[in-house]
């Protein structure tokens, strides 16, 4: 598990996902820490610099034993440069976050999103310099396409830059599309898999149930769209197995949910956030959760989607000879 802080702040629009304070979120990583977790994952987006400024808070007591995650890709400002991966805008970056967490080092850098206008050779080679110089360690993205992935490692391989460790996606129950192509392109090319938002920000906590209204201060099914909810009665279906398999052990539908994920082919940790230290632990529980080949089975089942072209016809003709990757969708 990693600690996601989302949560923390409160600004800038945030605060419709939380408001966690320095005091709070120091007893939430401190929980953490004592569950095993050492990393913790922010953005310079989140709140507007704050989520950072308070990680770097709340993470003192443990900076030695703590592996720190941070973004960058979004805008920060209203100029031309305050965006994007240009060398300019990353430099910055991580100058910035450097100062907001109050460390030495970011140990895992992300790129939040793609840039389809700043040459990768430039993304990448400002990245490379960074971590000579000591103030990154590591390199990821997220929320890349596969061939945006391919795409970067070729140019990384080609000017010798550091290459991509991780990408950080998002994956549930709810949302199976990364296993079309981004799970077994991670497989592929050896990155780590950070899943965010894991329960889908809500949906697969147990509180959204058919012929039931939706919790009151619920902006999903309503105006919040991430993620999309493309078929109500599909999710309910899900939700149902959950929540069977969950009474059978005790536990919430959240910790099934998290615990089909960690299943999963090449997935390495689920970033987990909560607003409250019961949600949190709720949510760190699952780890310990194992479940019966059947109920991964069952939700499976519950959950599948129909197979895109060409992977219906790889199903059909190519099965003789997979890979490793291959196998993650079509084994």
């Amino acid at each position: 598990m990693t600690m996601g802080t989302m949560t923390f702040g409160g600004k800038g629009g945030f605060e419709k996902l939380g408001a966690t304070d320095v005091e709070g979120a120091t007893r939430q990583i401190d929980l953490c820490v004592d569950h095993g977790v050492n990393l913790v994952d922010t953005a310079d987006m989140y709140s507007a610099g704050v989520s950072e400024e308070i990680v770097g808070q709340a993470t003192k007591n443990h900076r030695d034993d703590l592996f720190l995650a941070t973004k960058c890709r979004f805008p920060m400002g209203d100029g031309p440069n305050d965006g994007g991966a240009s060398r300019q805008h990353i430099v910055k970056s991580v100058e910035d976050s450097l100062r907001r967490l109050d460390t030495q080092h970011i140990d895992l850098f992300q790129l939040h999103g793609w840039d389809g206008v700043t040459p990768l050779e430039e993304t990448l080679e400002a990245l490379d310099t960074l971590v000579s110089k000591g103030k990154i360690r590591y390199i990821g993205c997220s929320n890349y396409s596969a061939w945006h992935i391919m795409k970067a490692l070729g140019v990384s391989e080609r000017g010798e830059y550091q290459r991509f460790v991780s990408q950080q996606i998002h994956y549930t129950l709810q949302a199976r599309e990364v296993e079309n192509e981004l799970v077994p392109v991670s497989v592929d090319q050896g990155l780590g898999i950070l899943v965010w938002s894991p329960i889908a920000g809500g949906l697969l906590s147990g509180k959204f149930r058919r012929g039931q209204d939706d919790p009151e201060t619920s902006r999903h099914l309503g105006e919040w769209s991430e993620p999309p909810v493309h078929d109500r009665e599909r999710l309910y279906d899900i939700i149902e197995v959950a929540a069977e398999i969950g009474d059978a052990h005790g536990v919430s539908v959240a910790q099934v949910a998290n615990a089909w994920l960690l299943r999963k082919p090449g997935v390495t940790s689920l970033v987990v956030g909560a607003r409250t230290e019961e949600q949190l632990a709720d949510n760190l529980a699952a780890a310990e959760l194992a479940l019966t080949d059947d109920e991964v089975a069952r939700l499976d089942e519950v959950s599948a989607t129909p197979l895109l072209y060409p992977y219906w016809h790889q199903k059909n003709t190519i099965t003789d000879r997979l890979s490793p990757a291959d196998a993650t969708l079509l084994g």
